[in-house]
């Protein structure tokens, strides 16, 4: 358990099994990712910390009246953060592991004329509340979901500008990638000193393409460490779980999504299993998996799913 032992505005700090943790609280929330952002607080590498974050519609749905035209738009796909780690610098790579994702509250599922893929289907506005309860979410009587908390935002900040963090690509951002959930690794890129990193809008569950344009979206708490990869540059973000190596790629066009992906798996396989690219090409083709992330936001999210097994316990390189 979590135990609170100190407050402040900007964030806690929690004793867990004798140690003290930062807990950043979600009242840090950010529309952007934007380098003139200051941060909220700084973390060394690999020291355990803890992000609070709201629901994708900032705790602004409370029940089954309050429909999607009812709310603040401006106030959607929000993320906790910035914040700054210590040690890394622009060029480098780092990995953030999910150590564990508490949910809090009820799941919510708006759904909008004009939303989703089958937008033109849907007349009128409804909202759907969703009982999280033991350990499943409560859909409609008698049938439960197994719960898959994941985290739809995770990005750093980019060099250039600002990007809402409802845009993704090559900072992360709103990827909304199930295999972003506990137990797994997201490597990034760095662009400005420090990362910059923010985390919003989880999920209790949510299925590939997300296609009514929400998963189970509800508020949260993720607990997670930061470790630098060094001697790695990549250009996409990438996710690792025990089993399999996931590269991720948006773009407006689905054909140049797919080979983004398609092109960084089979560098990835070559450099690691020292094959042409034919073969590596060949290989792809009969082992790994192109699956959707999501088709609902304004560029679209793909992702390749290479298994692990291939490359026969040989350090992989990215």
């Amino acid at each position: 358990m979590w135990e609170s032992i100190c407050f402040s505005l900007m964030i806690d700090y929690l004793l867990v099994r004798g140690s003290i943790l930062k807990v950043i609280s979600n009242t840090n929330r950010i529309s952007h990712f934007n380098i003139n952002h200051k941060p909220v607080v700084s973390v060394e590498l690999d020291e355990v910390f803890i992000l609070e974050t709201v629901d994708c519609y900032n705790g602004q749905i409370k029940d089954e009246k309050t429909l999607r035209k009812d709310i603040d738009s401006s106030q959607i796909n929000l993320a906790t953060g910035p914040v700054y780690i210590n040690g890394v610098y622009p060029g480098d790579t780092i990995a953030v592991e999910i150590l564990d994702i508490q949910l809090l509250g009820n799941g919510i599922m708006p759904i909008a004329p004009g939303s989703g893929i089958l937008r033109d289907y849907i007349e009128k506005y409804s909202t759907k509340i969703i009982e999280i309860k033991k350990s499943k979410a409560l859909f409609a009587e008698n049938l439960f979901l197994d719960l898959n908390p994941m985290i739809g935002i995770i990005g750093v900040t980019p060099d250039y500008g600002e990007v809402p963090c409802s845009i993704q690509g090559n900072h992360g951002g709103n990827l909304d990638t199930k295999e972003i959930t506990i137990g797994s690794n997201v490597y990034l890129p760095v662009f400005v000193e420090g990362a910059l990193l923010a985390i919003g809008d989880l999920h209790a569950c949510m299925g590939d393409g997300e296609i009514s344009g929400t998963g189970v979206e509800i508020a949260g708490k993720v607990k997670l460490k930061i470790k630098r990869i060094p001697e790695t540059t990549i250009e996409l973000p990438v996710i690792t779980t025990d089993e399999e190596i996931i590269i991720v790629a948006s773009d407006k066009s689905f054909d140049m999504a797919c080979k983004r992906v398609a092109l960084i798996g089979i560098n990835i396989i070559k450099r690691t299993l020292g094959l042409n690219f034919a073969d590596s090409y060949r290989l792809m083709s009969a082992a790994c998996d192109l699956r959707i992330s999501q088709v609902v936001n304004q560029l679209l999210t793909v992702k390749i799913i290479i298994p692990k097994y291939i490359f026969n316990g040989k350090r992989i390189v990215f």
